[in-house]
């Protein structure tokens, strides 16, 4: 029987105040999920709302685009799914091998706090099954709790995208949460490599990655990890 991965993507498509569209970055969701169909997985998308997922007009520049973007650009039936997701009230930890949540800036105003993540990553730990999540996503584990009411990155090796990554955006003002700030506070040993280079951390149950360049080598490190 396939693996089921689930992939919990945003629903948020606003920049802060800025007026300028934010969500998923495209890279993030695409490398994954080809890695995974490769491998003969079956995937399941969410997202807070349900529905389509907004996908954030830079990703789809052309200095953005990679081979992954572009199968999906061409793979009408992976764009039907990303615009019919489930919403994440109505997933369930038990339905599924692990999860994986790319990034975009929109996490970091809809995922960020939400009680219906929290509550399946913390089930999904309580499971034994394993976390991924890459560049602004890694924000979704900063309130999830572990044992002994201590958050559960407290001492775990954890990256994602740097404060440096954020100040050459310029969004560094901007955003709500800078998620190195975020998960150092919670005790996570935050590591990063060169801006926008890739980098990826496994602890524990968790693997995390520090941004689009990222997505990739995390989306393998649980294959990797879910093959033992």
């Amino acid at each position: 029987m396939s693996k089921q991965i689930l992939m919990v993507m945003t629903s948020h498509d606003m920049l802060g105040d800025t007026g300028n569209k934010t969500g998923l970055w495209l890279e993030e969701f695409a490398s994954p999920y080809y890695a995974f169909i490769d491998k003969g997985y079956s995937i399941t998308l969410a997202s807070p709302n349900g529905g389509e997922v907004p996908v954030d007009p830079t990703s789809l520049e052309e200095d953005a685009l990679t081979e992954a973007t572009k199968r999906f650009s061409e793979d009408e039936k992976a764009r039907s799914a990303l615009a019919s997701t489930i919403a994440l009230k109505d997933v369930r930890a038990e339905e599924f091998d692990a999860v994986f949540y790319p990034g975009g800036h929109g996490p970091l105003y809809d995922l960020a706090d939400n009680r219906d993540s929290i509550t399946l990553i913390e089930n999904m730990l309580k499971a034994d099954k394993p976390v991924a999540a890459v560049c602004h996503a890694p924000i979704v584990l900063k309130d999830v709790m572990g044992q002994e009411g201590k958050a559960y990155i407290n001492g775990k090796e954890v990256t994602g995208f740097s404060n440096a990554e954020e100040k050459a955006m310029e969004l560094d003002s901007v955003v709500p949460y800078l998620v190195e700030d975020e998960l150092r506070s919670r005790g996570g040993s935050f590591s990063s490599a060169g801006q926008f280079e890739p980098h990826v951390c496994e602890s524990d149950l968790l693997i995390t990655g520090q941004n689009p360049a990222s997505s990739k080598p995390a989306a393998e490190a649980l294959i990797s990890r879910l093959g033992e």
